[in-house]
């Protein structure tokens, strides 16, 4: 920092604007130039405990100034290092309402965390899930659409893309049509493909001498009974054309991408910085 002292009195005084910049620029290519301590360090011509006692000190971004308004929003979680990270976003302003860690998916953290949105003003007029069993009925009194693309990932999963049996193949290509149908060809869909197969995914494997018993073909029921919960909830979009409602998390899933992007130059830092990092992105407006 540049030291001034005054001719005509002696006092000695510094330049905090200059220095306070300083240090925003340095926190700026730490959080979104993907630069390193190590980095810093060399292009600052500063000692490491200097840099580091810059960037714990750096003031975040403030909040974005949005007026409260009816939105869309998309919720979503990711796993972040040892934690998880649940975001509701409204994709059409491009602006993140709000954020918890939690340390589950449950829909007491759902809830909370639309509770803090609706805290400061924000009235949801619709929702989009990511599929996760009961979290719905946290929405239970507005429009939910399930992401149409993590549908198809769960039905994956639990079938692999190369299913062995025809049974498998079928709900396969059943699955891969959820974009390019509606709910009642899929639902038509679904109930002749139930006729065909029954028996096959009734079908159980007795334990040797005893009475326990598993579905024999348990993930390919399983899959069919996710695509039959979750068609209620898939075409949420086209039932209410007038909200816009996404048919998928994408506005999300790419600011994971962009986040998970930024952080992992600094892999191995304190909690506290990474939460912090994060905090300023999430700050950001739009991704």
């Amino acid at each position: 920092m540049q030291h001034y002292k005054c001719q005509n009195c002696g006092k000695q005084f510094q330049n905090k604007r200059r220095s306070q910049r300083f240090h925003q620029k340095i926190w700026n290519e730490h959080v979104w130039k993907r630069q390193t301590v190590s980095d810093l360090k060399n292009k600052c011509k500063c000692g490491e405990k200097t840099i580091r006692r810059i960037l714990d000190k750096a003031p975040l971004r403030k909040k974005q100034d949005i007026d409260p308004q009816e939105v869309v929003c998309v919720f979503d979680a990711s796993r972040i290092g040892s934690e998880t990270l649940l975001v509701a976003r409204a994709p059409k302003i491009k602006v993140n309402l709000g954020s918890a860690w939690i340390l589950s998916e449950t829909k007491e953290a759902y809830a909370g965390l639309r509770a803090n949105i609706e805290s400061k003003g924000y009235k949801l007029k619709a929702v989009v899930l990511d599929g996760r069993t009961g979290i719905p009925r946290v929405f239970e009194d507005i429009p939910v659409q399930i992401c149409q693309f993590h549908q198809l990932q769960i039905v994956r999963r639990k079938l692999t893309l190369r299913p062995e049996t025809e049974a498998g193949q079928k709900l396969l290509l059943i699955a891969f049509s959820i974009s390019k149908t509606d709910e009642n060809t899929l639902n038509q869909e679904l109930i002749l493909w139930h006729e065909d197969y029954q028996n096959f995914i009734d079908e159980r494997t007795y334990a040797l001498g005893t009475k326990r018993w598993r579905y024999t073909h348990r993930r390919a029921r399983s899959a069919y009974l996710s695509l039959k919960r979750n068609l209620p909830f898939l075409y949420t979009c086209q039932r209410y054309p007038a909200l816009e409602i996404p048919n998928a998390t994408n506005s999300l899933d790419g600011y994971w991408s962009r986040l998970k992007n930024l952080l992992s130059a600094h892999r191995g830092k304190s909690k506290e910085r990474i939460k912090k990092m994060i905090i300023e992105i999430l700050r950001k407006q739009t991704a």
